[in-house]
């Protein structure tokens, strides 16, 4: 039976899978399987940890994992999470592939794999992505992605632009990303779903 993506609005199998995986390690202090690259939280700086530094794990949600070392919060990448033991679930490139789906759906499902690392929702529940359309140019489907963020000077801004280009890249049509950071409006709580309110406790 062929596999087809849930929708934009259901989490998926592939999130779920990841989610049980990782959630095993929430609050637990775990040693570094090896050297891993990653980035402090919230000045986007590179770091490079080393094997067998002690970290907590204060967030496991789409494919990156946040944890904290020596107080400050830190976010590894998906290609990394390895370092913590975990295999992320890469079925989601079957969603990216579906064409069962528009290429609109597509794109707003692989975004809400997108999380803020400091803040337990995705960013299109978050409301930072103000936009998502494609455009039929010379090259091919070029997507046009227009985004903002909860603080303009969050140093995290440039790791979610290329998590968002990333992630949209992955549909087979699409051949060029471009992603726009827009201050105007600025984004608020009202932007958020009613679910994020929730989950933060905001209703």
């Amino acid at each position: 039976m062929r596999k087809t993506c849930v929708g934009v609005v259901k989490v998926s199998t592939w999130m779920v899978k990841m989610l049980k995986n990782a959630k095993t390690l929430l609050g637990s202090e775990v040693a570094l399987l090896r050297d891993t690259d990653a980035t402090l939280i919230p000045s986007g700086q590179p770091l490079l940890l080393e094997k067998d530094t002690k970290v907590i794990v204060t967030q496991a949600l789409g494919s990156s994992i946040t944890i904290q070392v020596n107080g400050n919060l830190v976010l590894i990448h998906e290609e990394d999470v390895g370092a913590l033991g975990v295999e992320p679930d890469m079925t989601y490139l079957d969603c990216a592939k579906d064409v069962s789906m528009d290429m609109e759906k597509r794109a707003w499902t692989l975004l809400k794999t997108c999380y803020d690392p400091e803040i337990p929702v995705n960013i299109v529940d978050l409301g930072l992505i103000y936009g998502c359309q494609f455009v039929d140019e010379d090259i091919g489907q070029v997507a046009y992605v227009a985004m903002t963020l909860t603080a303009p000077g969050c140093g995290m801004g440039p790791i979610l632009v290329e998590n968002v280009r990333r992630k949209v890249m992955l549909i087979p049509e699409v051949k060029r990303v471009e992603v726009e950071m827009v201050f105007d409006p600025p984004w608020s709580q009202d932007r958020m779903s009613d679910e994020a309110k929730l989950q933060l406790k905001l209703l």
